[in-house]
């Protein structure tokens, strides 16, 4: 190479060192993408996100190309260094070349390309992959024995090459995607999250308990009857004879409401207007339960143990408010009262759900133990207690003060007072 001039010789060097940063950027740029994004602007049809994706889908080989072209290109532009470096200094150009092209690969080869890769991966990986795609159709067969090598090394060990093995992700995986999504409203970011969370809840978790169902007796007077289908605040009423363990269906008020303003509304009428009940084993999951509601066209249904004993009732609307929040205006949102005071306590209806307190007020209540605050307080004192009694869970100080048909009724909750 004595008769390359040296000009000739520095401009092939700085091409090299180019083209190594080519392929370092271009890798980085390429497993720095977001691949969801990727999915969806190849989805919409851009075409460099469909070549990267296709690339992406056989890692093996894209690697493999792009260490067989970095290397290429890295030992060749250090023996051109070493051969400048001997014409230069002599004997001492060796190590001379070597020092000096370990901080320029290291620097205008390596980590400057690979750091802009980093920070903006589409604008390096879209055009990179370009290229990247001619060369992996020119270079197959030696990229494709050099994978099979590496390939054949790895294959003891368990390791697989397969992209979408990589792509799944958990529920957990997913809810900390959709936490940290910033470009997700919060309100949608919630809303994502609590989808996630009703494979964790129950029926039970949600139901109203059996005490607290308001219903029709069919044993009523007749009058009474009708003053209370003019007066419910609900549009689906369970029907039954003299206690819900005697439950005859469930009753839409739709389907009495223009006899009922008339004055026409007849017990054989309203009779026929109850529809079969609809029973749910309690332990239901949320997730399967909407989906049941959708298949069978049901929005209640009556919770039942394991002897059958109806333990509380569950609506479509109990469900969605999981997911949404809290937006019925009244019936049960005004006997799951939670109110704050003046001096900073809480006044809660011992009908509540843990489950609701924990989120709504961002408590840390147990919910192994039961599922409302009323269970979870006769839990904890094991025994129905005659009179205003205090007990301290967690960080909380609770105060009950009203009881009635030995259940608790009113707490009154000091959050976060009490120091370790």
């Amino acid at each position: 190479m004595e008769e390359i001039p040296l000009g000739s010789l520095y401009t092939t060097l700085v091409i090299l060192i180019i083209i190594s940063g080519f392929f370092s950027s271009s890798e980085t740029g390429l497993m720095a993408m977001n691949k969801y994004r990727l999915r969806h602007l190849a989805n919409k049809g851009h075409k460099g996100a469909r070549i990267a994706q296709n690339l992406l889908r056989k890692p093996d080989r894209l690697i493999g190309l792009i260490l067989l072209g970095n290397n290429l290109v890295n030992i060749l532009a250090a023996s051109i260094a070493t051969v400048i470096g001997i014409r230069l200094f002599g004997a001492s150009g060796v190590w001379i070349a070597s020092l000096v092209m370990t901080v320029v690969v290291l620097i205008f080869a390596e980590v400057a390309p690979k750091t802009v890769a980093a920070v903006h991966p589409e604008r390096i990986a879209f055009p990179a992959s370009y290229v990247l795609s001619a060369l992996l159709k020119v270079l197959y067969p030696l990229v494709w024995l050099v994978n099979a090598f590496a390939n054949l090394i790895l294959k003891p060990f368990g390791v697989r090459t397969n992209a979408d093995l990589m792509e799944r992700l958990n529920r957990e995986e997913l809810r900390t995607l959709v936490q940290e999504g910033g470009q997700i409203p919060d309100d949608h970011q919630r809303m994502l999250v609590n989808i996630l969370d009703l494979e964790q809840a129950s029926v039970d978790d949600v139901m109203i308990p059996r005490q607290d169902i308001v219903g029709i007796d069919l044993d009523d007077d007749w009058e009474d009857i009708l003053t209370q289908l003019t007066q419910t605040v609900y549009t689906r009423l369970p029907v039954f004879r003299e206690s819900i363990d005697q439950v005859e269906g469930l009753l839409h008020i739709r389907t009495v409401i223009a006899k009922l303003a008339h004055g026409a509304l007849t017990f054989e009428d309203l009779k026929r207007s109850v529809r079969s009940p609809y029973f749910i084993p309690e332990g239901t999951a949320l997730t399967q339960q909407l989906l049941e509601f959708q298949t069978r066209e049901r929005r209640m249904g009556l919770v039942v143990d394991e002897y059958g004993d109806i333990q509380g009732m569950v609506t479509l609307d109990d469900i969605l408010e999981e997911i949404v929040g809290e937006y019925t205006s009244g019936g049960r949102a005004r006997s799951r009262h939670t109110r704050k005071l003046d001096d900073g306590n809480y006044l809660v209806d011992g009908a509540v759900t843990i489950r609701a307190l924990n989120r709504k007020m961002g408590w840390n209540l147990p919910e192994e133990e039961a599922s409302t605050l009323n269970g979870l307080l006769l839990e904890e004192l094991e025994n129905i207690p005659s009179g205003k009694t205090s007990l301290r869970i967690g960080r909380h100080i609770m105060t009950i003060i009203e009881i009635k048909d030995n259940v608790i009724c009113k707490v009154l909750v000091k959050p976060n007072r009490v120091t370790d």
